[in-house]
C-alpha cells in the first residue's frame, strides 16, 4: 500500500470510530461525552478528601492532605496548614472533625479531561450556630483515568442561594464552556474582569455587595497614620485554577473562577508594619518599613444569561469569596 493509500485508510478507520460512538473517542485522548462520575465515585472522593482533610487539620501536617487538594482551595489550604504547623508544631490541640452530610452530587457530562463534579453538603461547621441554613458546595476534580480526586474549588452559601441547575433526563448536569458566549461574561473572562473591576472601577457588571462594591471603597478608605497601602490584582484562570460552572434553570450559570490579590503595606521613618503569626510562618525577607502579603482567592457567583437582544440582562452576582493568605515578603 503506498503512503496516501495508507494515510486515507488511517483517515477513513478514525472517521468511522468517531461517527460509531456516543460523542468520539480518538486513540490519543478520549473524547466521548461522559458522566464526570458515577455516584458511588463521587461519595468516595468526598470521603476521601474528608478523611485526609481532618488528619490535616489535626496534625498541622500539609504533606497529609496534599494529594486530596488542588487549585486554589488547595494553595489556600496547603499554605495555612504550613503556616500553623510553624508555630503549633505538635499540632491541633482544637481540632474538631469536619464532617459533610446530607449529599446531593451534581455531576455534569462532558468530553475528556479534566472530568469534575460537585458535591452539595451540609457541614458541622456554620460559625451562628446553626441559625443560618448553610451549604458547603465542594467541587472535585480528577485530571486522568488513574489520577486522584482533587478538591479545588469551596464556596459556602446560605441554602437559599443555592439554584436549580439544569439536569438532563438522566440527572446530569450541563458545564458552561470557559469560551461559552450564553452568560453576559464568559467564565474565562471572568476572573480578568473582576480583578479590573476591583483596580478600575469597570466593567461595571459585578453588582454591589461585601466582595465587589464595599471592599473596593473599604480599600480606598483605608488609612492609618504613617503608613500607606498599596493593592495589586491579578488574574488566575489557567491550569488547576481555571473557571469552572454549571448551567441552572433560571439559564444562567452558577461559576467558581479564581484570582490573586497583593497588599503592600509602607511605614514612614521609624514605623514598622505589624506582622503576625501566619504571616511570620509565610514570609521572606526581613520588614524594616515594607511589607507585601499575597492571597489567592475563590469566588463563587451566579452569572445571569446574556439576553436576546444583546443588553447585559443583570450582573454578575457574588455568592462567597474565599481567600487566603498564601506569601508574604519583608523589605
Amino acid at each position: 500500500m503506498t503512503r496516501l493509500g495508507r494515510l486515507t485508510a488511517g483517515v477513513a478507520a478514525a472517521t468511522v470510530l468517531c461517527l460509531t460512538a456516543s460523542g468520539c473517542v480518538t486513540v490519543h485522548g478520549e473524547l466521548e461525552v461522559l458522566p464526570g462520575a458515577t455516584e458511588s465515585e463521587a461519595a468516595q472522593a468526598l470521603k476521601d478528601f474528608t478523611d485526609a482533610y481532618n488528619a490535616a487539620d489535626k496534625a498541622y501536617d500539609p504533606a497529609l492532605d496534599a494529594d486530596r487538594v488542588t487549585g486554589s482551595l488547595g494553595a489556600i489550604n496547603q499554605a495555612g496548614l504550613k503556616a500553623r504547623q510553624t508555630y503549633s508544631p505538635d499540632g491541633n490541640k482544637t481540632h474538631k472533625p469536619l464532617e459533610l452530610t446530607d449529599v446531593t452530587y451534581v455531576i455534569p457530562k462532558k468530553a475528556g479531561w479534566p472530568r469534575w463534579f460537585l458535591a452539595d453538603t451540609d457541614s458541622n461547621r456554620d460559625e451562628d450556630g446553626g441559625k443560618l441554613d448553610t451549604r458547603w458546595l465542594v467541587v472535585f476534580e480528577r485530571s486522568g483515568p488513574d489520577a486522584l480526586w482533587k478538591a479545588s474549588y469551596l464556596g459556602v452559601v446560605p441554602a437559599s442561594q443555592v439554584p436549580e441547575f439544569t439536569l438532563d433526563g438522566d440527572g446530569l448536569a450541563t458545564p458552561v464552556e470557559p469560551q461559552g458566549g450564553e452568560l453576559i461574561v464568559r467564565p474565562a473572562d471572568l476572573s480578568i474582569a473582576y480583578t479590573e473591576y476591583l483596580q478600575k472601577g469597570t466593567p461595571d457588571v459585578f453588582a454591589p455587595g461585601t466582595a465587589t462594591s464595599q471592599w473596593r471603597e473599604t480599600r480606598r478608605t483605608t488609612r492609618r497614620a504613617g503608613f500607606s497601602y498599596q493593592y495589586v490584582d491579578q488574574p488566575l484562570n489557567s491550569g488547576t485554577f481555571g473557571p469552572l460552572g454549571l448551567r441552572t434553570e433560571d439559564g444562567g450559570a452558577l461559576v467558581f473562577f479564581s484570582s490573586k490579590h497583593f497588599e503592600r503595606q509602607v511605614a514612614a521613618k521609624g514605623l514598622k508594619p505589624e506582622v503576625n503569626a501566619d504571616v511570620k510562618a509565610l514570609m521572606t525577607g526581613e520588614v524594616t518599613n515594607t511589607l507585601t502579603k499575597e492571597r489567592i482567592s475563590s469566588q463563587l457567583v451566579h452569572v445571569p444569561a446574556r439576553a436576546e437582544s444583546g443588553d447585559s440582562g443583570g450582573r454578575v452576582r457574588v455568592l462567597n469569596r474565599l481567600p487566603g493568605l498564601v506569601a508574604a515578603k519583608g523589605e
